[in-house]
């Protein structure tokens, strides 16, 4: 409750700083609806652990779903996601899915949830690994090999001095140079550099299919 009372504070902090009086409106009247975003806001992102509205359309069905839901039983009309879905202007999916998760509860990941030879096993436990297997390992290291191997042979295509300075000090450099530098370098102007890099960029990629593109045929000779 104090840390909501402390959201409501927030939000008329920022009605003070926002007021404009020439605008014809009481700041008591403009302060209540910062305040109560800032609340409404507060409620959205503490109700569950995991956020439940993330999108316009989920807050909207969030603080409405239950009111509508009792709306329109009072009425005589069946509650069913199709009809609060039309009544709040929104996807019957989003109506559905939210209604689920309102409905759950929240899981801990550690939480026990059998027992084997004396020993607990936790959801978390049956999680896939974030680790890289050996396979796996192998095939990056092979991957970052060969795309090492692809660059430097294209660096040495190279023959313009512009070109291989943008290549150097720009697409290879942990601290690359602005296009305004390089372009002191030549005495060029900062967008003649940025064409000549865009032209370099596509010969790069232009190089790089033509090289996948071999591979792949030398593999299809050799299936032959």
């Amino acid at each position: 409750m104090m840390d909501m009372i402390q959201e409501g504070n927030i939000g008329l902090m920022q009605a003070v700083k926002r007021f404009d009086p020439t605008r014809g409106v009481k700041l008591s009247t403009y302060a209540a609806w910062w305040i109560r975003a800032y609340i409404l806001r507060f409620i959205l992102a503490n109700w569950r652990l995991v956020k439940v509205g993330t999108t316009q359309a989920q807050r909207k069905i969030f603080f409405n779903l239950d009111r509508e839901k009792r709306r329109l039983a009072a009425i005589g009309i069946e509650p069913t996601a199709a009809e609060i879905a039309n009544q709040l202007n929104v996807d019957e999916d989003e109506v559905t899915e939210m209604d689920l998760r309102l409905a759950g509860r929240d899981a801990s990941l550690d939480a026990p949830i059998n027992y084997d030879e004396g020993k607990q096993t936790t959801r978390l436990d049956l999680l896939p690994s974030q680790n890289m297997g050996p396979d796996t390992q192998l095939m990056e290291e092979q991957f970052h090999a060969i795309a090492s191997e692809k660059i430097h042979s294209f660096r040495k295509t190279l023959s313009n001095p512009k070109e291989i300075a943008i290549f150097d000090d720009r697409f290879m450099s942990d601290e690359p140079l602005t296009l305004q530098e390089i372009g002191v370098r030549f005495g060029i102007s900062r967008e003649r550099v940025r064409q000549i890099e865009a032209r370099l960029q596509s010969k790069l990629r232009q190089y790089i299919e033509q090289e996948l593109r071999d591979k792949i045929d030398m593999l299809d000779d050799l299936d032959d």
